[in-house]
This record gives C-alpha cells, structure tokens and sequence, in this order.
C-alpha cells in the first residue's frame, strides 16, 4: 500500500483525477479526517472537504506511473 496527499481545490481538478484513476487496475480511496471514499467515484470526492489537503491510499505497491499521472495533484 502507498499513501500520498493531494490537493483538489478546483471542479476541474476533480474530473481530471478521476479519468487519471480509473485507468488504473487496482483499488484506491481518498480519506478525508475520518471520511473515506472511492478514489475513482466523482461524486464521492465532492462529498469530501476539498479546501484541505486529502490523502490518496492506493493499494498497490506498483503505482509508479499513476504518481507520475498525478504528480499536479500532490501537495509536498
């Protein structure tokens, strides 16, 4: 499993990780305090606090290219 924090302060953003997620195989959800969702369902990221940085849990340890795909998306 790796974890990264993200940073999705626009509409567009969302969209944009979304269609970057989905095109990955394995599971992966976004945790928000003590909310989890699915990292790949749209309306479950607006349910979610976006002014505040979220953390990605994927669970794969074969994700190199998806943090390359969301690397605009990583906050450091």
């Amino acid at each position: 499993m790796k974890t990264a924090t993200i940073k999705l302060s626009l509409v567009e953003n969302v969209n944009k990780f979304v269609n970057i997620v989905g095109k990955y195989p394995f599971d992966m959800d976004l945790r928000a305090g003590r909310h989890v969702v699915d990292a790949k369902s749209i309306l479950g990221i607006f349910s979610l606090d976006l002014s505040r940085p979220i953390t990605l849990e994927i669970y794969s340890d074969d994700c190199e290219d998806l943090m390359k795909e969301i690397k605009p998306f990583l906050v450091d």
